[in-house]
């Protein structure tokens, strides 16, 4: 049988997603588990590879199994397994044609920027931090002319292996939640540091260096050395991944980790 998993994960004391030989990623310390709970070894795929220091609120996964368990076993006992850091949310049994990539529909991932004078303790390894006052109303209208299928050479990274760089960018947003800022893209799939590039680009508008149009420059040039420097991993969450109906998945609670609640006071997952 097959059997999907929503997992969500501070990334912060793992080397990424994928399995290293040091035995420090998500995707080792979820195959542990998954091996300890089924009594055989369990190989999973991902919908998304996340980098060091990437956090996932929404990592979908899938494996394959002959051992039978209830689906509250697959969660509680599999949680049993794992570090505090990483936890399994809901399992579900689904067809044999789901694939937690491959059947992937939208993508979403939310940048965190904590914007304040004076560095928080609370938000070290789970968020950027810019000391200097960030104007969001020009980052929004930056951000507009990325909207749109276009090729983004000039944010990704040079050790992309992607076949093309032309991707769908249904979605991308900057708000302002009192000492923070969310970066919310969403799109059929990413670059390797495509949000974390466009993000630094957007601060740099907010800092008054370029004016909002300059983005639109940028994108044009398909050159990585016209654009911002790199932001770091600690901000970038996966924060949904969208499937066809059909099989019958749960959507995340909350698009950030409920830690930043008190911090906005407001609505963390409002309808995109």
């Amino acid at each position: 049988m097959r059997i999907a998993l929503g997992i969500e994960y501070d990334g912060a004391g793992f080397n990424g997603w994928q399995t290293q030989p040091d035995g420090r990623s998500v995707q080792d310390a979820l195959e542990s588990a998954l091996g300890q709970l089924a009594g055989e070894t369990i190989s999973t795929i991902c919908a998304g590879r996340t980098d060091a220091g990437v956090h996932a609120v929404d990592q979908v996964v899938h494996f394959d199994t002959a051992v039978e368990r209830p689906l509250t076993a697959w969660v509680r006992g599999t949680n049993r397994f794992l570090p505090e850091s990483v936890a399994v949310r809901w399992a579900r049994q689904v067809e044999g044609e789901f694939h937690a990539r491959y059947s992937a529909v939208r993508r979403g991932y939310d940048y965190w920027i904590f914007n304040d004078p004076v560095r928080s303790p609370l938000t070290h390894g789970r968020a950027t931090w810019v000391f200097r006052p960030l104007d969001d109303a020009p980052m929004k209208v930056s951000a507009r002319y990325l909207v749109g299928r276009h090729d983004f050479t000039s944010f990704r990274s040079a050790e992309c292996q992607a076949a093309s760089p032309v991707r769908d960018l249904q979605l991308l947003e900057v708000e302002r939640l009192g000492r923070w800022l969310r970066v919310r893209a969403r799109a059929n799939a990413f670059l390797h540091h495509m949000v974390r590039n466009i993000a630094g680009a957007l601060v740099a508008v907010g800092l008054g260096r370029y004016p909002p149009e300059w983005l639109a420059e940028v994108l044009a040039a398909r050159d990585r050395s016209r654009a911002a420097p790199t932001l770091g991993a600690a901000g970038l969450y996966l924060a949904r991944v969208e499937y066809d109906p059909r099989f019958e998945l749960p959507a995340p609670e909350a698009a950030a980790p409920h830690r930043f609640d008190a911090y906005t006071n407001q609505d963390l997952w409002p309808d995109a």
